[in-house]
């Protein structure tokens, strides 16, 4: 049943229900089949209000801090795969705490903390991050794999073996890749890291697979996973963020006011595009607003105007298919992963709502917020 989006709190973030679970379906049908583990990637999901749903589904997810390993331990129930550039000493003992897997940015931080690990009444396998030198990621800012990259070991930076305890490799070079940039990654890194295979038990493949577009072709994915599998016979992980919620829910809100100058008409939201919707600004791209299309002639062009005082608060420009007029709804579309996770209540603006569309055509709020949110984060 389609959301209806004019009974919604404005701003609001809302997932939908089926179009969440048959995301959760897909991903699942391509673990039981090609054998793997696909755990989800906290810093691309993390709203914790749907995990009911998201464990019928999955039990593991990949962290990378601490308080994501807790968020793991505590709501989905089971310790984290977790990575971070560097871990701070005196948060180590939480990250044992709720970790399975721990992969380590370089050999200085695994040797650092080696003993530790050693000396935990649970076992936790150790892992050593990889850095292939090669990705398929056109956007710069989203590149682990650049010229000087603080992230992961590269294969001519490593001796002849692998530091004495490390059990797995960890690359992550994709970004909502397709399973043919991942086959060519695939094989540079067992021509680079290879001659480790026999001496590891699982390679995690990372993230930026995104497994739920619509063109994805899912039994390439399953044909190369087993393929590796039988011939490696190394456990293999994947932690995908953006396929778990990609195009699940929106960002609704209210045009507050329309201002003209020097001929530019300017709708002013109720969200903030720095503080709500900060990759539009980072990479930039222009995300998809529903009713709406790139300007037409003949139809009503608006700018899209954020409502915090920075002057770059706006992205536009777009047709509609009415005049706007305050009191009307703008819906972004695909606004739940990444999008999310990245939210700040920069000047003090209104952080949206979240709820969720359920399969029995209702909403439901999960959270709302207000003044302590904004107020508790400064002091």
């Amino acid at each position: 049943m389609a959301v209806n989006y004019n009974i919604l709190p404005s701003p609001c973030y809302v997932i939908d229900e089926e179009r969440f679970r048959r995301n959760l379906s897909v991903i699942r049908h391509v673990a039981d089949e090609s054998g793997a583990e696909i755990i989800l990637a906290f810093k691309g999901f993390a709203m914790w209000g749907v995990f009911d749903i998201l464990k019928e589904y999955f039990s593991g997810g990949a962290a990378s801090s601490v308080n994501e390993a807790r968020l793991c331990f505590e709501e989905i129930g089971s310790p984290a795969h977790t990575y971070s550039p560097v871990f701070r000493e005196n948060e180590f003992d939480e990250i044992l705490k709720y970790s399975s897997h721990i992969s380590f940015n370089s050999v200085n931080q695994y040797e650092k903390y080696r003993d530790r690990l050693k000396r935990f009444h649970s076992r936790i396998s150790p892992g050593l991050r990889i850095n292939p030198e090669i990705s398929e990621i056109s956007h710069e800012m989203y590149n682990p794999c650049s010229p000087g990259s603080r992230l992961g070991v590269c294969a001519g930076d490593l001796k002849d073996s692998l530091p004495e305890g490390i059990e797995g490799l960890h690359f992550h070079v994709l970004f909502e890749s397709d399973s043919f940039a991942l086959e060519k990654v695939l094989k540079v890194v067992e021509e680079k890291f290879g001659r480790y295979f026999s001496k590891i038990r699982w390679i995690n493949m990372g993230g930026g697979h995104l497994i739920t577009r619509n063109d994805y072709d899912t039994a390439h994915l399953i044909r190369m996973l087993k393929d590796f599998t039988e011939r490696t016979g190394l456990h293999v992980i994947i932690e995908p963020g953006s396929a778990f919620a990609w195009e699940t829910g929106e960002l609704v809100a209210t045009v507050e006011d329309v201002v003209d100058n020097q001929g530019i008409k300017t709708a002013i939201l109720d969200v903030s595009f720095t503080a709500h919707m900060p990759d539009c600004l980072e990479m930039p791209y222009k995300p998809k607003v529903l009713g709406a299309t790139d300007p037409l002639p003949h139809r009503p062009v608006y700018r899209l105007g954020g409502n915090s005082c920075l002057s770059g608060d706006v992205m536009g420009d777009w047709s509609f298919e009415k005049v706007l007029k305050p009191g009307d709804r703008v819906v972004f579309l695909d606004m739940i992963h990444y999008t999310m996770v990245k939210t700040t209540t920069f000047n003090g603006v209104k952080h949206p709502s979240i709820g969720i569309w359920t399969k029995e055509g209702r909403f439901r709020l999960i959270r709302e917020f207000g003044y302590e949110d904004y107020k508790d984060r400064l002091s």
